[in-house]
């Protein structure tokens, strides 16, 4: 998929390669590429950890992070996205330290699986000993260095839920001119958000999590771009679009509370 914008600011490389831009990736589907993560970096995260194996020079707790390019972003600034597909779904776990570091399967929210647990803080307790995660999926098409948009995931689970339900209501309440004297609501591809991290905390204590606030409805200046959207959302749809879990945020970050 391309970009939502060429790269310009590499001077007279368009010009260079002429008709050979796209070349190469005839072969290639979503299906070869990894999609990244798109995530906070907590106090616990190998990438802040000096030592580690995965440390970042200059990452810092509160930055935001992609996992497949290890850019970082200001926190504080945010970065653009676009939500093209959202859906819900109940990872189920084995406790930290006991059997693989992915999931052992996931259930979708009408499994009966479901209603045999007990909840325990932000989990649910199997009477298997393992424990589901309601988790919240967004796939999104999100800003780059270079001012191009490319696919990545975003998930909310346990305190970030309460902002996943505030950003789906925000989404579903954005309203633009039908043209016929009244109101419609754009397609979820069609409109931009800011997301930010700030320190957030409770009486068990503090993390870093998401602010989403809308930065602008697409318009045809946008063309490129909500195609790109588009087809994003088309192929995350039709199942053409294989993720894996957050095994990392899952063992390092996640928030307890």
């Amino acid at each position: 998929m391309a970009n939502g914008k060429i790269a310009t600011k590499q001077t007279g490389s368009v010009a260079l390669f002429g008709d050979d831009l796209q070349k190469g990736f005839e072969n290639m589907t979503q299906d070869d590429m990894a999609l990244p993560f798109i995530r906070i970096l907590g106090q616990l995260s190998p990438q802040v950890t000096d030592g580690d194996s995965k440390f970042i020079d200059g990452a810092k707790p509160g930055m935001i992070y992609n996992t497949v390019t290890s850019d970082l972003f200001d926190g504080k600034k945010g970065i653009k996205v676009i939500p093209c597909y959202y859906k819900k779904d109940y990872p189920e776990w084995s406790d930290r330290g006991e059997g693989n570091a992915a999931p052992v399967a996931t259930h979708s929210p009408g499994s009966p699986v479901i209603q045999t647990g007990k909840r325990d803080g932000s989990k649910i307790r199997l009477p298997n000993g393992n424990y589901l995660e309601e988790t919240a999926y967004y796939y999104v098409m999100v800003e780059n260095k270079q001012g191009g948009y490319s696919p990545a995931l975003i998930t909310m689970k346990s305190t970030q839920l309460s902002v996943s339900k505030k950003w789906n209501s925000m989404m579903k309440s954005v309203q633009i001119d039908d043209g016929k004297g009244g109101f419609a609501v754009p397609p979820m591809h069609g409109v931009v958000y800011n997301l930010q991290a700030n320190l957030q905390k409770n009486d068990k204590g503090s993390w870093y999590g998401w602010v989403v606030n809308m930065d602008r409805i697409m318009g045809q200046k946008d063309k490129t771009l909500y195609l790109n959207a588009k087809d994003f959302s088309g192929n995350v749809s039709k199942g053409n679009v294989q993720t894996k879990a957050d095994v990392e945020e899952k063992s390092n970050t996640a928030t307890p509370y």
